[in-house]
């Protein structure tokens, strides 16, 4: 009989947070894997001698990756909402598992032709699909685990294991680059390395996921709650699916162009080197990973508006001098400081976001409506954020990405106002 996690078990309780978490480290990491070495693969699949052109070629890949998303959050949300959360979370980590192995050992242009290009989208769609699920189950899962006056904080690992998903990626490529192989092994074979690391890693949060206990809300759900978690009910709650997507849209869109595009950024861009740029780009986001457990405890107390609000404010003031003065900037040390102030603007939305999606809705469809709509809104504006940002710049006008950056978070700086608190209105605990 599953084992039921109750709310006076604190054992029962960290080991739900960490093995929930630690899944969820596995499966970010190997979907920023590709991110992280595209730098380094783009020459196999899209030979050309423009570095730009071919970094468009792979950005407009892993933009494609994004439109599964959505269906991934659909029918893991689903299954999350009628199986539990367990299940759902458990099979995402094994699709991802496979599109990473099929990436580590796909041949590359010269050796298959326009296949190479076309496998490598396939393992992106089904890396998309698995990552699609993730987002919504796991929030749902850590939100319904933790206890109401620690919700935000316990929340916030989500996060804290996105961005160490990403950590482990740029890592790993650090060392690569440094101790492991020249620069030519890392373009002719070295890249490979991470996605084999990826799989067999996806093996341990397997296990993980095994062993976790389904929570308490899910179980009351299904002995009170005798509604199917469907698209027909999810509907039934319109005002909480809009604001999904309104609170989502600006900030993974800033949260994406601060991290995922932000070491082509610093390459392309800036003109810093391959390493300077990896080596940046880590220690920013080890930072900015510790700061989310901080600005998820700080919500527990003011309440998740005023984070929300900080960030849309601080967002639509200072995304256009922040990427403007970077993308001139020369010393090592300003670029860091940079970075670093626009990653904690965006704290304000990154460390509580999960939490605030769980807390809008009822426990029949709140994997699926944490899921559906923000993968949708991901998908459009995180999974363009690289692509437009090249094509920008490309055209000569890379200043228009700053300034769409800044009218999205404006937008979103909108439905902050205008929304309740959702602290004070949550309904996890109305199960």
């Amino acid at each position: 009989m599953e084992q039921v996690l109750h709310k006076n078990d604190t054992s029962w309780r960290l080991k739900a947070i960490i093995g929930g978490s630690a899944g969820n480290l596995v499966e970010w990491y190997d979907w920023y894997a590709y991110s992280a070495f595209s730098l380094y693969f783009a020459n196999s699949f899209f030979p050309d001698s423009n570095p730009t052109v071919q970094l468009l070629n792979t950005a407009g890949i892993f933009a494609v990756g994004f439109l599964m998303r959505p269906i991934g959050g659909y029918v893991f949300g689903k299954l999350a909402d009628n199986k539990g959360r367990k299940i759902a979370m458990t099979i995402s980590v094994l699709l991802m598992s496979f599109g990473s192995l099929l990436i580590a050992f796909l041949p590359g242009y010269n050796s298959i032709g326009i296949a190479a290009p076309i496998m490598l989208l396939v393992a992106r769609l089904l890396q998309g699909l698995s990552v699609g699920g993730e987002y919504g189950t796991s929030a749902t899962y850590l939100s319904e685990v933790a206890t109401e006056e620690k919700r935000g904080f316990f929340s916030s690992f989500q996060y804290v294991t996105l961005i160490g998903g990403q950590l482990i990626a740029l890592g790993l490529q650090l060392i690569l680059q440094n101790i492991f192989l020249t620069d030519k092994q890392m373009h002719e074979w070295g890249w490979r390395i991470p996605f084999i690391i990826g799989a067999m890693l996806s093996l341990v949060a397997l296990y993980l996921r095994a062993n976790l206990n389904e929570t308490e809300a899910f179980q009351a759900k299904d002995l009170k709650v005798k509604k199917e978690g469907s698209l027909k009910e999810l509907l039934k709650h319109p005002k909480a699916i809009l604001v999904v997507i309104g609170l989502t849209m600006g900030g993974t869109l800033a949260f994406y162009t601060y991290t995922t595009y932000m070491q082509k950024f610093l390459v392309n861009t800036v003109g810093l080197t391959k390493y300077e740029s990896t080596m940046l780009t880590f220690c920013s986001l080890f930072i900015f990973a510790m700061l989310q457990p901080v600005f998820g405890a700080i919500s527990d107390k003011v309440g998740r508006r005023p984070l929300l609000i900080s960030f849309g404010v601080l967002g639509t003031i200072f995304t256009y001098p922040l990427l403007n003065t970077l993308s001139h900037t020369t010393g090592l040390w300003s670029a860091f400081g940079l970075l670093m102030a626009a990653l904690i603007i965006v704290s304000g939305y990154t460390s509580i976001n999960a939490v605030v999606k769980a807390e809008l809705f009822p426990v029949e469809v709140r994997a699926l409506g944490v899921g559906l709509p923000y993968s949708l809104t991901v998908a459009i504006f995180g999974g363009t954020a690289e692509y437009l940002a090249l094509w920008a710049k490309n055209q000569g006008h890379e200043t228009y990405y700053y300034w769409y950056v800044t009218a999205c978070i404006f937008l979103s700086l909108i439905i902050y106002i205008k929304m309740k608190d959702t602290k004070h209105t949550s309904l996890i605990e109305k199960h």
